[in-house]
């Protein structure tokens, strides 16, 4: 594989990523937390995207896969400034934005920023995780340790544990979602798992009580986990960017 393209932000933080340039709106990948862009959604995106002559674009955050920085020094709103300065330098067309797990969360932070989405599509959506996730799942301990320390190292399903850190917390506090009304005035289609172990389906109806569209609407797949990867699951992803893009074959 060639070697990815590399962004510097105005923060001097190096982004790394791969554009694949192409026809119609720009399918833009965002990924999950501590996940990356060699991530089979996003590599099986990019293969459906080229092989319908269309743009698309994956990437990594600051402290994430090949990017620059430490994942523990980074917060959401690094990773929404992150994502918002990649799109910003390389896309010049509408865009689709498909936004995965953390990346559902950071998706909707840029739809207050961008005025060129045209459609969104989020896959397990975890929207203010930080704050109804870790925080509210701590217990006063645990809390007490991430003020006083600065990090409490949370038990993961996905290998080492994940270091949470006060400043994720107190950034998260800064960019929730739920708590204020949200428009998306363009096609939102959510997909989410019944057997997603991080996020609930609740979260997923939470959203989608929550935000204000004019063309929004939940799957539920039952059988699904959180990856939303299996050869089930992508073609859904697809046709949802189909959906909201009006791009039929």
């Amino acid at each position: 594989m060639t070697a990815p393209q590399t962004l510097t932000t105005a923060q001097n933080r190096q982004i790394a990523f791969y554009k694949t340039e192409g026809a119609g709106s720009t399918v833009v990948f965002l990924g999950g937390f501590k996940s990356d862009m060699a991530g089979t959604k996003a590599v099986w995106l990019e293969d459906w995207c080229r092989a319908r002559g269309r743009a698309f674009l994956r990437f990594d955050y600051s402290g994430h896969g090949v990017s620059s920085g430490r994942f523990e020094d980074g917060c959401i709103g690094d990773w929404a400034e992150d994502a918002e300065a990649v799109i910003t330098a390389t896309c010049d067309r509408p865009l689709v934005l498909v936004g995965s797990s953390m990346g559902g969360w950071i998706s909707l932070l840029l739809t207050r920023r961008l005025e060129t989405i045209a459609g969104l599509v989020t896959i397990a959506a975890a929207p203010d995780f930080t704050e109804d996730g870790y925080w509210a799942s701590f217990d006063e301990a645990q809390r007490r340790q991430v003020m006083e320390q600065g990090y409490f190292d949370a038990p993961s399903d996905y290998g080492d544990p994940y270091r949470i850190t006060r400043r994720l917390i107190e950034d998260g506090r800064n960019q929730l979602v739920l708590r204020s009304p949200l428009a998306l005035p363009f096609p939102v289609r959510c997909l989410q798992g019944t057997e997603d172990k991080a996020v609930s389906r609740e979260t997923a109806l939470r959203l989608l009580d929550h935000a204000e569209s004019p063309d929004l609407a939940l799957t539920l797949l039952k059988g699904a986990d959180h990856s939303f990867s299996s050869p089930d699951c992508l073609p859904l992803i697809a046709r949802a960017i189909e959906e909201v893009s009006g791009a039929r074959e």
